[in-house]
């Protein structure tokens, strides 16, 4: 009688032990989009950006990735790519995804015209490549790499998706920072719907009818009268402006037009070079980590810690204009101050005195128009949009919240690449291997085996 009671208790606890397994398994299975991501740098954490797209996503997206073993042996870049895209599918059932590899099915990836390890983004007839080597680029030196996977992904989606096509000119013919020396920059907005075009207007000789933004970044000389006309008609109506200054040999003798401009919004460029006095390893005296203000474009680089880099900056001040109200974006500390002497500071012979203008410096200004609408972003610094320094801590957020803020988008903060470390790998030698194998296919299956005839030996008994 007793063993049959302990049977039916055992069978009993075993029936309900299952049960419970199921029970649970139900129960995560039911939590979609319950995950907890342990990893070191959050790799399958998705960004506030990301995921709103994927929300907002209401049509079929097919991504296909095709890779090929010889130009990822490890298949580590491979892994990242493919875990990113998955983590995408879990979050919207409209996307699909397929896997080739290159070398086993090339007449797959010729009927994509692909050469190389490739993700492909397609809805409809349009179609969106993103290749493996846009997504990874080098890290410090020491085999590390950062992963812009995110971030070109969800640029591929959005560009399959939104209808907005913003179109915005480049001003050129006063030796302004060229777009060759933007790329970055221009690939960024390129994926943000932006169609990215150069103006000159000496030779187009009016400002095109669909250019919703100017911008003028890092020009050298002055704008000439006519040029100036054409750009105040346009600003006149609901044409926008980007004003991004630097230092000019010629600073020191004024602007009469650019400054006319900025003036037109009670911008005014105080012809002084920013200095800080704080002494930095890291960086030089010409280069300033400015203080944010408080505005929706600075608001989420604040709460992310998200730094701007600035270098050669000119000191901006502003004045009540009636119609525009002007909101500091950009200050240095109140150590800095702005170099007047133009001339000494080629020479590298500067001195603060009671010619400069003391600090805190104001660097840069929003303008709304009086119905609250963007109108104008001026800045005293240009340097920080060149493809030597936009990927410098928060300096291509900055500069994509400032341009999305005059184009009204509601998206902040690009999406930050992951750090990742070099790869590395353990090698064994013939004797550790076997030491390994022993352990984990023989004794450990062995004693677990010992036991449990141990265990059943001893109920029988018993």
């Amino acid at each position: 009688m007793k063993k049959l009671l302990r049977g039916t208790n055992t069978a009993v606890l075993t029936v309900a032990v299952i049960g419970i397994f199921i029970l649970l398994t139900f129960f995560l299975h039911s939590l979609k989009d319950f995950q907890l991501d342990l990893s070191k740098n959050k790799m399958y954490t998705l960004s506030e950006q990301t995921i709103g797209t994927l929300q907002g996503l209401d049509q079929d997206i097919q991504i296909t990735a095709f890779t090929n073993p010889m130009e990822d042996s490890e298949g580590v870049l491979t892994r990242e790519v493919t875990d990113m895209v998955q983590e995408y599918t879990k979050r919207n059932t409209k996307i699909t995804f397929k896997q080739y590899d290159m070398l086993k099915e090339p007449s797959k990836a010729q009927q994509y015209g692909i050469q190389q390890s490739s993700v492909i983004f397609e809805s409809g007839d349009q179609k969106k490549v993103v290749s493996f080597y846009e997504m990874f680029t080098g890290g410090a030196g020491d085999g590390s790499y950062q992963f812009t996977g995110e971030e070109k992904m969800t640029q591929a989606l959005k560009s399959l998706t939104s209808k907005e096509k913003h179109t915005v000119y480049f001003l050129s013919g006063h030796q302004e920072i060229t777009l060759q020396e933007m790329t970055a920059l221009k690939s960024s907005l390129e994926g943000e719907n932006y169609t990215v075009q150069e103006l000159n207007l000496y030779r187009e000789g009016k400002i095109p009818d669909d250019a919703e933004m100017l911008l003028l970044i890092g020009p050298q000389t002055d704008l000439n009268d006519k040029e100036t006309e054409l750009i105040k008609k346009y600003l006149d109506g609901k044409g926008k402006i980007y004003v991004a200054l630097g230092f000019s040999k010629d600073m020191a003798t004024g602007w009469k037009n650019i400054d006319a401009i900025m003036n037109t919004y009670g911008i005014k460029d105080q012809h002084a070079v920013a200095i800080e006095t704080k002494q930095s390893t890291l960086y030089d005296p010409l280069t300033l980590i400015p203080e944010y203000g408080t505005h929706a474009i600075t608001s989420k680089l604040s709460q992310y810690n998200l730094l701007t880099m600035m270098s050669l900056t000119v000191a901006l001040n502003a004045e009540d204009k009636e119609g525009f109200t002007s909101t500091p974006l950009i200050r240095s500390t109140a150590g800095a101050y702005g170099e007047t002497d133009i001339a000494g500071l080629m020479q590298s012979k500067t001195d603060k005195d009671d010619k400069d203008v003391p600090g805190p410096l104001n660097l840069g200004y929003a303008v709304e128009d009086r119905e609250g609408k963007p109108k104008a972003v001026l800045l005293g610094g240009s340097t920080f949009l060149m493809d030597g320094e936009i990927t410098v801590q928060g300096n291509r957020d900055f500069a994509m919240n400032s341009i999305g803020w005059l184009q009204e988008k509601k998206d902040q903060v690009t999406i930050r690449p992951r750090q990742n470390e070099a790869y590395q790998t353990a090698t064994l030698t013939p004797g550790q291997a076997q030491i390994i194998f022993l352990g984990a296919v023989v004794i450990f299956p062995l004693l677990f085996l010992l036991l449990g005839g141990f265990i059943w030996w001893r109920r029988r008994k018993g």
